[in-house]
């Protein structure tokens, strides 16, 4: 029996440092926990409508996510976008952390999720609820991107 609770304790503990090595935004790149006043999702029509709404955001905050300007892999970051109704990004936006403003898009991908949070409540989505980690990035052709 403790043979099973320490391999079960070992496992554990490995996919919480796989999942710490894993190429994300620094701390300092982190979303703020509940985006500045004023910045209210739109969320006021019927689900298609609101769903546009959320698409523009997203439109937004990929325009801020610059993927130029780097010169290793090292330099490169992703970043989530939106939130699935059982948790966690849809996906991940690779950016270069040297030419992105990463405050103003880590602002704007807040709303997304802050969005998608309200729309999944609003309209009872149900999704997924597997784990999706940030993807490995590289620098092809001049700029970043997820491999």
């Amino acid at each position: 029996m403790a043979y099973k609770t320490a391999r079960h304790a070992s496992m554990v503990l490995a996919a919480l440092l796989l999942g710490a090595c894993a190429k994300g935004p620094v701390a300092s790149e982190q979303p703020p926990e509940n985006p500045p006043p004023g910045s209210g999702t739109g969320l006021t029509g019927n689900q298609q409508s609101d769903w546009a709404a959320i698409e523009r955001l997203e439109v937004q905050a990929k325009a801020i996510a610059k993927t130029s300007g780097c010169q290793a892999s090292s330099e490169c970051r992703t970043a989530p976008v939106g939130n699935r109704a059982c948790g966690g990004p849809r996906y991940y936006i690779p950016y270069c952390a040297k030419t992105t403003d990463s405050v103003a898009l880590f602002a704007k991908l807040a709303e997304v999720a802050k969005a998608e949070d309200e729309y999944n409540r609003k309209y009872q989505i149900a999704s997924t609820c597997e784990f999706r980690m940030p993807p490995d990035v590289v620098v092809a052709g001049g700029s970043c991107a997820t491999k």
